[in-house]
């Protein structure tokens, strides 16, 4: 019994100890990841713009409800056909995995939605790559990462079909 009661101990402050360590996400603490991590930075107290390899990007965050959001334009909504959607539809389920396609004021735009607190700075750093990741690979792959789910048949547009351009896992 006393060993057991020493692993709890031992497990609790183990966990006390990981919880304190883990950081939760805040502006001030978005603002320090940016500015290692991206080419130029304009804004602050939750509203940014910057650009990571020559790709436009905006954080728009709200501390007092937990969330956050990095989006990237892609291309103006009235240059897209019903088919174009339905393949952005299509990745969102399938290759956009952490980024979504989605529409709004008139845009095509690349997006990571995210609660801010929980979000970790690696997670973060994986998110600018994902956002830019979609943002170059629309219109081929439309994938966000190197991990693509199958797509059936009948949803994969023609470039998708013919696989992408990259080395790419699939599940």
């Amino acid at each position: 019994m006393l060993s057991l009661t020493r692993a709890l101990l031992c497990f609790s402050a183990s966990l006390l100890a990981f919880t304190l360590s883990a950081q939760d996400m805040s502006n001030a603490r978005l603002d320090s990841l940016l500015r290692a991590n991206v080419d130029t930075l304009d804004g602050g107290a939750g509203r940014w713009q910057f650009v990571v390899d020559e790709t436009p990007m905006f954080i728009l965050t709200d501390e007092g409800h937990d969330r956050m959001r990095i989006i990237s334009p892609i291309k103006d909504a009235s240059e897209m056909d019903a088919d174009e959607l339905r393949v952005c539809l299509a990745a969102n389920f399938h290759s956009a995995l952490d980024v979504k396609y989605a529409l709004s004021e008139g845009v095509l735009w690349a997006a990571f939605i995210h609660p801010l607190s929980p979000l970790r700075d690696g997670q973060f750093v994986d998110a600018l790559a994902q956002v830019r990741s979609a943002v170059l690979t629309y219109g081929t792959t439309f994938a966000s990462t190197d991990l693509v789910f199958p797509l059936p048949r009948r949803e994969a547009p023609k470039e998708v079909e013919e696989g992408p351009s990259r080395d790419t896992k699939r599940l």
